[in-house]
């Protein structure tokens, strides 16, 4: 009895392992999920958007305004804070784009299961570049912003 009863444990454990393991291969292979998966990266990306261009308001008014940081601060690098101020606008801006056309050429309802891959790849991608992006717009502003 106590044999049998091992052996229905383990034939049901054996079963939900291969029904797991078969989902997760559906899901790599069904263009929907896959979709469903580009979709919500992009979803999690997108509101960083409007603070990219907050930033690069901010940026513009920086630049605008060298001569009087440089007044408040004479040990600033007008020179070197302009690169990087620009530098940084340019990524904001080209991250932005990027975003833009994914929207625009990505196609929700393909069918193509390499086609739902490679989109995900490429919005994948981009998370990452918000990311950095990101990351350098809070340490290249924070001597900027008011405490």
């Amino acid at each position: 009895m106590k044999k049998l009863m091992l052996s229905a444990i383990a034939l049901t454990t054996v079963v939900a392992i291969s029904s797991c393991q078969q989902k997760a291969k559906d899901v790599e292979n069904n263009p929907q999920e896959l979709s469903a998966k580009a979709i919500e990266v992009h979803d999690e990306i997108m509101p960083q958007i409007s603070t990219f261009d907050k930033h690069t308001v901010v940026i513009d008014s920086l630049l605008t305004n060298l001569a009087v940081l440089k007044t408040d601060n004479p040990t600033l690098d007008t020179v070197a804070t302009r690169t990087e101020l620009s530098t940084l606008k340019d990524n904001l801006e080209q991250a932005t784009d990027k975003m833009m056309v994914w929207m625009h050429e990505y196609t929700t309802d393909s069918t193509d299961t390499e086609y739902q891959k490679a989109e995900i790849k490429r919005i994948s991608d981009l998370k990452t570049e918000f990311e950095k992006v990101t990351s350098d717009a809070n340490r290249i502003l924070a001597p900027f912003t008011k405490k």
